[in-house]
């Protein structure tokens, strides 16, 4: 049987673990506090997913089986996932899944961790989990068509008012008692909402106009007592083939607003989440006709499904490139640190991937 260990009893931990059981694997959660492990088991997965399901391991990190596992899954506050990611390429699972943002913005031990990652039989993957979901898929069938002519520009935004998330973490009071109030820590509209980071540059590569290499950012930060973060994250971003286009990401937006807006010289297709009740939907949009549009019926569980699903194919050796590699959530924290950069600096930041996953890898952009 497929074995799985996954590391944070918290929210997405509870959604990798019930992916994980749908899919018929050995689960196993691991969590450095007996009280989240008993939140787990006694209150968020019966409310979530109807009962608790004994097949499921329960233990204390300090006492956690090593050894054996297939996937490993990295659920934890983003300060811890480094340290963590380096702890678990010791027991040389066949993959590993951290969760969304990689790291921190100080981008500490990156470069230790690919280089490491890299030089070891074990498949990295950040778990993005948008850009292989249905509707996604649909997109770049779309694009595959050339239905949109020239690709002219590209506009990303997650905008979302946090209070759905601190809903689903009712143990949190707000902001200041997770990293989420704090963007040095992964937090903050920058750090929560980096899918659309992440989803604008997996467009970028689908239309092939390469990695993004300028960066001009504005963020908005918020002191609120302890807790410092930005409430408000706005990037404008130029690719090595000179694509340009604007990514948003906010904690303020109510009710939320998530899309993607590929715009050609003859159509534009968007990618929206949350469309209607039912779930996502792709729309297909030319000048003066009706909207063409494509529904993705989906519930909250398929997101994980779908991307489980996409690695299990990944390492039974599947021939489509995968669009959550190492390499592309390492790609999106370079991003992130460039647009904190830019708004402490005022100035357009260049990205050197030449120079590595690490500060040196950002100018300031002569222009």
């Amino acid at each position: 049987m497929f074995r799985v260990k996954i590391y944070g009893a918290g929210s997405i931990g509870n959604h990798l673990a019930h992916a994980s059981r749908r899919l018929g694997w050995s689960v196993t959660v691991c969590d450095v506090s007996d009280a989240a492990l008993k939140r787990m088991r006694d209150e968020i997965y019966p409310a979530r997913y109807g009962t608790w399901d004994e097949a499921i391991q329960l233990c204390n990190n300090a006492d956690e089986p090593r050894g054996g596992f297939d996937l490993i899954h990295i659920g934890t506050p983003p300060e811890h996932h480094i340290p963590l990611a380096l702890h678990a390429l010791e027991e040389q699972p066949v993959a590993l899944l951290i969760e969304k943002p990689l790291c921190t913005p100080a981008l500490d031990q990156v470069q230790v961790f690919y280089e490491q990652a890299s030089q070891g039989g074990t498949r990295v993957f950040v778990g993005y989990d948008h850009v292989v979901g249905r509707a996604m898929a649909k997109v770049e069938e779309l694009l595959a068509t050339g239905v949109t002519g020239a690709i002219k520009t590209l506009d990303v935004e997650f905008r979302e008012h946090w209070g759905g998330i601190f809903a689903a973490h009712p143990w949190l009071s707000g902001p200041a008692d997770s990293y989420l109030g704090f963007w040095r820590l992964g937090g903050g509209a920058s750090g929560e909402h980096s899918h659309a980071v992440n989803l604008w540059q997996h467009l970028a590569h689908v239309v092939g106009a390469g990695r993004i290499v300028e960066v001009e950012a504005m963020l908005r930060y918020v002191q609120d007592g302890e807790a410092e973060y930005d409430d408000v994250c706005l990037i404008n971003a130029r690719t090595e083939r000179n694509l340009v286009g604007r990514i948003v990401q906010d904690v303020v937006t109510r009710p939320h607003r998530k899309r993607a807006r590929i715009q050609g010289s003859e159509a534009a297709i968007e990618w929206v989440n949350g469309y209607d009740p039912s779930g996502d939907a792709v729309l297909v949009l030319r000048p003066g006709q009706p909207d063409e549009i494509h529904p993705i019926s989906k519930t909250r569980p398929d997101d994980f499904i779908w991307e489980l699903t996409h690695i299990k194919a990944q390492i039974d050796g599947a021939h489509t490139p995968s669009g959550i590699t190492l390499e592309r959530g390492l790609d999106t924290m370079l991003v992130i640190a460039a647009a904190h950069r830019s708004q402490q600096q005022g100035k357009r930041i260049a990205i050197n991937y030449a120079v590595g996953y690490t500060e040196a890898a950002l100018a300031a952009a002569h222009r």
